[in-house]
């Protein structure tokens, strides 16, 4: 390895833990001051069962941005990333929340974080609810999206970075650029990312979950939200992580712990789980495929490193055939699609709109 990219990952975690800990002493001189001015909520997206829901958000100071366009130069694209990973979290601030007449309150944290847990006296009906948030003693309401998983029939667990959106990680310098210089607009996915994603989770109250992990800091959500909604790739819950130490580390515990708790919420539930070659998810989801045996469908890896030259990668492939499992190594979105469409997942006509998508245009 180059002894210069070697120093940086070796310095990288102090530089992280200075980060933080600069951020946390400014943030514990304000934070009193901060509760008494005008503040921003920031819902993520809400997921559960009929029979239970929870919806995490932040509560933020209000930070100016001008919506993303695809004429944006790369240095406003940068002041707004600045903003986001640079946004001062406001704590001890009561949330409140009404989701189809159920009530629940949480307090933020000092990270400004609350989850509101919802827990109806019956079922909700599975599909799209919208929730109302109020901070209280604040006047004004803000909605968030919650998802109700009732009658699906599998799951789809994806990553983002360089799976769904072209993020470059295995350059930790390109992927800084990439990240912090692009928007909702201009950033890219993969050519027939949309119209797999749509095929494989389908629509209406049926629908099947499509659950989003990312390394990427809770600070994008809302750039990582728009651009699925933009690129009409099928929205979902996000599981992303807390910006500080060991953000820019491996991922392999946060992927897990994500992983493990949506196999416990939906036990009757299989999965689709898709990522990529540019990081751990092939060794991953083949520990859960052992961890859950019979619970998963596929495993689809976008091949962006040669993995299909990888010893271990084959060798792993190997083991999940062995468990019944096939581990699809995927140029594109193409070669995913004729393997699902084998499995019965997704219908030829879907088959057949993946393959416009992948040799056509670039979808919006």
């Amino acid at each position: 390895m180059n002894p210069v990219k070697t120093a940086f990952k070796l310095a990288l975690p102090a530089v992280e833990r200075a980060v933080l800990a600069a951020d946390r002493a400014i943030s514990s001189y304000v934070q009193p001051r901060r509760a008494r001015g005008k503040l921003l909520l920031q819902p993520y997206v809400g997921w559960g069962t009929p029979h239970g829901v929870e919806l995490t958000g932040r509560v933020l100071l209000p930070r100016t941005m001008s919506p993303p366009a695809t004429g944006d130069r790369r240095w406003r694209n940068f002041l707004n990333s600045m903003r986001r990973l640079f946004s001062r979290e406001v704590g001890g601030v009561r949330v409140n929340g009404v989701l189809d007449g159920i009530s629940a309150s949480a307090v933020s944290d000092d990270n400004g974080y609350f989850t509101l847990n919802f827990t109806p006296l019956s079922p909700l009906p599975g599909g799209w609810h919208e929730a109302a948030l109020s901070i209280e003693g604040k006047e004004g309401q803000t909605r968030a999206r919650v998802q109700v998983i009732g009658a699906a029939r599998f799951g789809v667990i994806s990553d983002l970075d360089d799976t769904v959106i072209q993020s470059d990680v295995t350059s930790l310098p390109r992927m800084l650029v990439t990240a912090l210089t692009g928007n909702a607009r201009t950033r890219s996915p993969f050519p027939g990312v949309g119209a797999l994603y749509r095929a494989l989770a389908r629509e209406g109250e049926g629908r099947n979950p499509v659950f989003y992990v990312s390394s990427s800091p809770w600070n994008f959500f809302d750039l990582l939200w728009q651009f699925l909604d933009y690129r009409r790739i099928p929205l979902g819950p996000m599981f992303l992580r807390s910006w500080g130490a060991g953000l820019l580390a491996e991922h392999g515990g946060h992927k897990h712990g994500v992983i493990d708790r949506l196999f416990e919420r939906f036990p009757d539930l299989k999965f689709v789980l898709i990522g990529d070659s540019g990081e751990q998810d092939a060794l991953i989801y083949s520990e859960v495929v052992r961890k859950y045996a019979g619970r998963v469908l596929a495993v689809y890896i976008r091949d962006i490193t040669g993995a299909f030259q990888d010893e271990t990668v084959l060798k792993l492939r190997g083991e999940l055939a062995r468990a019944g499992v096939d581990l699809v190594l995927a140029a594109d979105s193409l070669n995913a699609a004729g393997h699902a469409m084998a499995m019965g997942l997704i219908t030829p006509s879907e088959y057949r709109g993946v393959l416009v998508s992948v040799t056509g245009p670039t979808e919006r």
